[in-house]
């Protein structure tokens, strides 16, 4: 799926960077793996959940939002609802691997805690992800668990312990780290989304923050990595 509108995302620092001229022809293929925040519930079926393209409200999905901002780029939605940490991983071959993706966005867990699996578990199998798709060369982008409005403290609790580790483990393998909890989160209430139509998946504003953001993380990579190749995997 490609958006056909031309025009690119203009990431501007205190140093007054603009990288919509430098960005705009750097093609890219991206696969966004995950769960029902990255498919696009409730207001959009992803293309693995309906196939061949997806059915529903296209903005209802942060692939769409990236593609929004960078034409040039082409994200593949291979979110499922529902799904765990440990499901997600069983297809990262057909899914991440066979696609050949200059990056890939893993955004994961949130249906491993709603389920009651442990945080440790939740923390070996997203390390499995990020180490596999670092071992097949592809840049990775480490994304925060969202927040659901329904969730009790334990869970809160638990979501932000993930999250924390997630940065972290970033940090550790020299991978990518998006926020992408706080693009979706009410701003006032770090615990609840900043708009639900269920309660459980943000609304397409939330949807749109995420994409921008993830956007925003990728298009300041390739700028470091045009002024140091080496910087990160």
């Amino acid at each position: 799926m490609r958006n056909p509108q031309d025009r690119g995302v203009a990431v501007n620092g205190e140093g007054g960077v603009d990288m919509s001229r430098l960005l705009t022809r750097t093609r890219l293929r991206i696969v966004g793996l995950g769960d029902s925040t990255t498919a696009g519930t409730p207001g959009f079926l992803s293309p693995l959940e309906a196939p061949p393209d997806g059915s529903g409200n296209l903005e209802s999905q942060y692939c769409y939002w990236m593609m929004k901002a960078h034409p040039e780029w082409t994200v593949q939605n291979r979110g499922i609802n529902g799904q765990r940490t440990d499901e997600i991983q069983a297809r990262f071959e057909h899914d991440v691997t066979e696609a050949k993706p200059d990056y890939v966005i893993i955004l994961a867990g949130v249906n491993d805690i709603y389920q009651g699996v442990s945080l440790a578990t939740i923390k070996s199998n997203l390390r499995a992800l990020y180490e596999k798709a670092v071992s097949k060369g592809i840049k990775t982008v480490a994304a925060s668990v969202l927040p659901y409005n329904t969730a009790s403290d334990s869970e809160a609790s638990a979501i932000r312990d993930l999250n924390d580790w997630i940065q972290e483990a970033a940090q550790k393998l020299g991978i990518l780290f998006c926020d992408t909890n706080r693009a979706a989160a009410d701003p006032k209430h770090q615990n609840r989304l900043s708009g639900s139509p269920d309660g459980h998946h943000p609304d397409v504003a939330g949807y749109k923050s995420m994409g921008e953001t993830l956007a925003h993380t990728i298009a300041t990579d390739i700028q470091l990595r045009n002024q140091d190749p080496g910087q990160r995997r």
